[in-house]
Formats: structure tokens, sequence, C-alpha cells
């Protein structure tokens, strides 16, 4: 039983200290955000010097590395972990849709900023920028068979606490019992940042503004000798704090000097970390690596000091401590056996939406992965703020506690972008999930800007994987159409648009859309040279039938390093259901024809040369068949994203504004992609295309040419940055600028 090896663990942190008669040894690792992966190093340094660790007790980032060393995570596993995350999707509260569907995952691809709203009721989990619901994930995973209570001075593998805050009385809370992962989230609880952690009549926060170098919680657990770590740089000036990120940070620091001299005072041997270019936030791969390499030359500085504080412990070179290993090394891949589930804070629906979903009845055993499913298919499909998956042990395996939050009253979405072409945008969402048997979403859009969209979405959540929807769509248009890189004519129209899709396939990478879709054209105006005729001003309606396929494993949205981007459409155009009306320049009518057949596709890959160099090979085209095209459905190419400003609009390196081409077209584009730092990218695109009215001449004409530069920044809101083009077609360069995501 896993309680029963958590009490021999425990029982064992006692052997060294007692059979061999030597002092007991306490750690204390200061607060101090992700400058506390510096502690992973010094700690790998005891280890090496054969120095026994008995007590354990940390503040904030503190408390989360020592919470992981008192269950029996060493330094090294330590490492291994905190490198396999990714912690700027652990320190958000972003939906880890990796598991669910495409138009989830290019959902929040779009918003910078989403949060959940529980109408009618306190929400008591609010009170943050970020309400930890991921971090909260993490520490599930890694504490497993350590989420219920227990006294972590007696039930750990080396007895541990850690320090909070309760903001209530502004008191020191020393916590050494109860669920070790709450205990954590409560201690790293930075005011403003992380909502606070609720314990009876607490409000925990984080334990820095209190007392962040808890030596004095060793000494009252029994430490006779205190090795002590803290994480500060040079003292800053007046010129250093600057930005809101900075000054936030200045006021923790000066806040967290409490009780700071007294317990260096008491420490035995003290060390700290100059984290020299990093900060609180610097939760970059580049970042924990230089810090715990800070931490390990930091504790090599002191090596003679730690082999001469052997004597004082009562060892000598032949004591070998005890290092321990984690009760289940790969506790992320590991498949534990599960005995039963409960729900709690759940409606029968629900209850039985999972069930069936996840077919739990026949479900045998269980790994994070499958946790990680399990809690974001409850807060995406049934729509709860928060979910959490517990494993009790039981027996000889776990008891699989699905734990769910208020439900959302509504989920809020907000992006903004810039560019050359458009200027300012900003697009505004709101969720409205409906308390039916059958989880029912109700999607709202609203886009400002030049282009104006307003969008409204009902959408069902079966049990399995489709999802059937139907949405009405507003389009006010204002689009610029060029001829060889010259501003050709100025169209505005208002597109209406119903679309009913009874298919909506959705798996982990592949989505199947087929349905039923009505377009009306309103043409307000059109500004141009009289020879400008592809487009009539004669208000028109049409009926299509569509089919849709979308294949996306690529590893990033933006900037994929590996997978496939598979994209094929068809639809048949029609404006009776079943024939197409022909119209002539004026509009009018000159009789019926078979409808129109659009055949599109693009397929992309990525391949990954070292760690930071990536080819992109990309084949696209688009093929319209019929005697009679619409012009307002014809080919056009130019800017960066297929669809931007219209739906069949493709992109071409080296043409920046959209143009006209034949009714046939085929590409072929190859991307060069170099990442430089964490979040710069360099980009060289060069793509050649061919178009004509038959298939059987599309090589009959000169090939299109084209090639693109760019450089962007990665940033939360989205891309950042600018390309540079030139086309043989346009004969120009062009310069783009992008601020954000696209939408």
């Amino acid at each position: 039983m896993i309680v029963g090896v958590l009490m021999i663990g425990a029982a064992n942190a006692q052997t060294d200290s007692t059979t061999v008669k030597r002092k007991k040894v306490g750690v204390v690792l200061s607060g101090g955000g992700a400058k506390g992966m510096a502690h992973i190093g010094v700690l790998k340094v005891l280890e090496k010097a054969g120095i026994p660790v008995d007590i354990i007790t940390g503040t904030s980032i503190g408390s989360i590395v020592g919470g992981l060393y008192a269950i029996g995570y060493n330094a090294h596993s330590l490492d291994s972990m905190v490198r396999a995350q990714d912690w700027t999707y652990v320190i958000t509260d972003k939906e880890d849709l990796r598991n669910q569907s495409l138009l989830d995952r290019k959902k929040q691809n779009t918003y910078f900023f989403t949060t959940g709203l529980t109408i009618g009721k306190r929400d008591l989990n609010a009170g943050g920028i970020i309400k930890g619901k991921n971090l909260a994930e993490l520490f599930q995973k890694l504490f497993v068979g350590y989420t219920d209570s227990l006294d972590f001075t007696k039930d750990l593998r080396i007895p541990f606490a850690c320090v909070a805050t309760n903001i209530m009385d502004n008191s020191e809370v020393v916590l050494r019992s109860g669920r070790l992962p709450r205990a954590i989230r409560a201690s790293m609880s930075i005011p403003a940042a992380f909502s606070p952690v609720r314990i009876g009549d607490m409000v925990l926060v984080d334990g820095g503004l209190k007392n962040n170098y808890p030596v004095d919680v060793a000494r009252e657990m029994g430490a006779e000798i205190v090795i002590g770590i803290t994480l500060s740089g040079k003292p800053k000036t007046a010129e250093d704090v600057t930005g809101t990120m900075k000054i936030v940070g200045q006021i923790i620091d000066v806040n967290c000097v409490n009780k700071y001299k007294e317990n260096k005072a008491i420490t035995d041997l003290y060390m700290n970390v100059d984290p020299h270019g990093y900060s609180t936030a610097s939760f970059t791969s580049e970042a924990i690596d230089s810090l715990i390499r800070y931490g390990e030359e930091e504790a090599m500085r002191h090596w003679d000091e730690i082999i001469a504080l052997k004597e004082r412990i009562g060892i000598d070179d032949s004591f070998r401590p005890t290092i321990y290993h984690p009760l289940r090394p790969n506790a992320m891949t590991e498949r534990l056996r599960v005995t039963s589930f409960t729900f709690e804070n759940m409606t029968p629906q629900a209850e039985r939406f999972l069930r069936q979903k996840f077919h739990l009845n026949k479900l045998d055993s269980i790994d994070a992965k499958k946790e990680q499913e399990l809690t974001t298919s409850m807060r995406i499909d049934l729509f709860y703020q928060t979910a959490e998956c517990r494993l009790v042990p039981e027996g000889d395996g776990v008891r699989v506690v699905l734990l769910a939050g208020d439900r959302k009253s509504a989920q809020l979405h907000a992006g903004v972008r810039y560019d050359s072409e458009e200027h300012a945008v900003v697009q505004l969402g709101r969720d409205i999930p409906l308390k039916t048997d059958i989880p029912v979403e109700i999607d709202l859009t609203l886009r400002l800007g030049k282009r104006l969209m307003a969008r409204g979405e009902i959408t069902t959540h079966p049990k399995f994987f489709t999802r059937p929807s139907f949405s009405y769509t507003f389009h006010r248009n204002d689009v610029d159409v060029y001829t060889k890189g010259d501003l050709d004519y100025n169209i505005r129209y208002n597109q209406l648009q119903a679309e009913f899709l009874p298919i909506n396939f959705n798996l982990r990478h592949f989505n199947l859309r087929m349905g039923l879709r009505w377009d009306f054209l309103h043409y307000r105006n059109k500004l141009g040279s009289e020879s400008a005729k592809q487009v009539t001003l004669k208000n028109e309606h049409y009926f299509s039938y569509r089919a849709r396929v979308a294949y996306n494993s690529e590893d990033n949205w933006n900037f994929p390093t590996r997978g496939t981007r598979f994209n094929a459409e068809y639809a048949y155009l029609t404006n009776d259901f079943a024939r197409l009306n022909i119209l002539d320049a004026e509009g009018n009518k000159q009789g019926k024809t078979t409808g129109m057949s659009d055949v599109s596709a693009n397929w992309r890959m990525s391949f990954t040369f070292g760690s930071r160099f990536t080819l992109q090979p990309m084949v696209y085209g688009r093929l319209l068949f019929g005697s009679y095209i619409p012009a307002v459905f014809g080919n056009t190419v130019g800017g960066e994203w297929f669809g931007h400003y219209v739906e069949q609009q493709m992109p071409f390196a080296g043409i920046g504004n959209m143009e006209y081409l034949y009714k046939q077209f085929v590409a072929a584009q190859i991307q060069a992609q170099q990442r430089m730092g964490d979040n710069h990218y360099v980009l060289l695109r060069v793509a050649a295309g061919q178009h004509t009215n038959k298939v059987k001449e599309l090589f009959d004409h000169s090939t299109l040419f084209g090639v693109q530069g760019a450089y962007y920044y990665n940033t939360m809101f989205g891309p950042v940055g600018a390309t540079l083009g030139y086309s043989n077609h346009t004969k120009k360069a062009y310069l783009f600028i992008n601020l954000g995501y696209e939408f």
C-alpha cells in the first residue's frame, strides 16, 4: 500500500540520525519565484558531499522544491522534472488543449486574455490574475500518493513544513499538516498575481510576506545544524525599479525582509545565490538551466565549509546518507490501477457524460495524461471553473476522485492586434454554457476594425467526438483589391452567412465538418478604375454543400518545429440548392448552369535540424470547376495567412495585398525558421506558383515567384514583428508590420 510505503519512508528519514549518533540537519529554502530553480543546484552539491537532510523547510518556490525533496525527489530527478515542464503554460490558467479539438486550440491562439465568470455566486477562487488551475493540476501529478490529509512531519520521507501569510490578520502560518499540494500552493500565492488559498477562516498568500527564510521553523522542528539558501542579487537603485512588474517585485522584496536578519544569525552554513540577469518570472528553459548552474557554482564556492560541517554533524567520509528516489520515478507516465471513481460537486448529468465519454466503467488504470484529459474535459466540455483529479490510495491501487468547482456562467475572451494594413483591431468573445442534460454552448464573437464581424454559434457537446453546430455570421467587409501590385479598386459589402453542421467530429488532431451553408451578399459601393469588372454591385445569395477536413499535429501554433498541418475542403455552390444562375457584368440573369465546384487544400510539414533551425515545405492550391464562377468566390492571393480578408484568400510570399488570379492555382513554398534565444524568430520564405483557367494549361503560363524575410518576437499577445517581401508578379517590395495574433 502507498500509505505503508510513506510511513516506511518517514521512518527511514530518522535512520541516519538514530543508528549513527549525529546531529539533525535542516535545510532551509527561501522564496524567490523562478530564481528558486537555483535551490536544485545547491541540493546537487549537498548530495555530492554526502550531507544528510533530516528536516526541510521552505517558503514560496522554496516550499515547492522542499516539498518535492521531502517526498523523495532527489536533486537530479528534480532537475529533470523542472526542465520537462512547459512553465509558460503551468503559470497561466490556459487550458491544455493538446488533446482537445482544433477549434478549441485555435481559440486559445486567437485571444490573449480569457477568464471565466460565475454570475450570481461569489467566486472564492478569485483575487489574482492567475487562479493557479494549472499549478494545482501539476502539483496533483507530482504529489501522487500525498494528496490526502497528512502530517508533514511524520508521513513524509523527510519532515517538512512551509510558510504562508494569513491576510485576515497579517499573521504567519506554518503549514505542517493537511493536503500537501494545497499547502504548497498557499505558500507561493504571490498577492494579486495568484489567487489566495482559503483554508477554514484563513485566506493564505505567499509566506514571503512574513517569513521568507524560515530557519526558525526548522529549529523548532529539531534541526541542530541548519544549511540555508537565499536568492538575492545586488541591491536595486531607483533607476532599476521601472515598469509595473519591477515595481511589484520591489514591493515584494522589501516586504520579505521580515525575520531575515534573525534567521540568518542562527544559520550554520549560509549561501546566497545571485540570480544575476534573471527575475522571479524567468521560467524559460535557458533561465532554468542557468539558475540551476548558479546554485551549483555558489555551493561549490562553499565546498570546504560544507566538508568541514560534516565534523560538526558528527559524520566522516565513510558515512553514506540515504539518497531518496521518488516512490514512482516515472510519476508523470506510470499507470496506476484504478479501484473506483468518486464524483464530487458534480451533477448526475455531468457524471454520466464523463463516464460515457471516457468509458470509465471499463477504465482499469490511469496515468498523468488521462488525468489531464479528464480535468480538461470537465473545464471545457462541462464548463466548470475549476476541476481536480485526485488519486487516493485504496487497497493495491488508487481511488480516482473527480472534484468540480462552480460552473461558469460565461467565459470571456479578448484579443487585440495591429497591422500596417488594417491598423488597430479588437475581437471580443463570450461563451455561454447552458445547463442542459447534454452540454450546449453559445459562442458570441464581435470583431471591431476595418472589417466588422459579429457571429453567434450554438454547439452541442454530446458524449463522444461529434459537436453538431449552427452559426449565423454578419461580415461588414471593406476590401482593397490590387492588380500586379497597384490598387485597382475598393469594394464594400455586407455578407450574411448561416451554416448548419450536423457532422462535426473532433479528435486530438483531427476535425471533420460537413453541412450546408447560406450566403447573402449585399454590395454597398465600389470605388476604383472603370475596368474593374471582377465584382458587380448586384445583391446575390448562394447555397453550398461543404465538407472540410483538418489535421494539425504541430507543436506550436505560430512557430512549429515538428508536426504536420493539413486542410482540405470541397464545396458545391448553387443558388437554388441544385444549379447556379449566370449573371452578366451588370448582374442580370443570363440562364442557369451546374453549380461551381471548389476544391482547395494545403499541406505543411516541419523538419528540425539541431534545436533551433526548422525547414517547413508546404504545397497548397485551389481549383474551381464550372462554366460560371461568381467573382466574389474567385481565387485571391496575397498577405500572410489563409482566409484573412476573404475566406478563399491564400498567402503568397512577396505579394502583400490581395489580388485576383485565374480559376486554377497551385503553389509550393519552403520556409526556413531560425529561433534565437527563446522567443526570437527569423523567417525566410520562397514560393512559386502557377495559375490558369484550364487545368491542362496549368504549366503553359509564366511562373509566379516570391521571396520574403521576416523577424518576429513571440509574446503572450501573439507574434510581434515585420515582413519584407518581393515578387515577380507585383515587381515591387512591400513591408508588413504585425502585432498580435491573427484574426
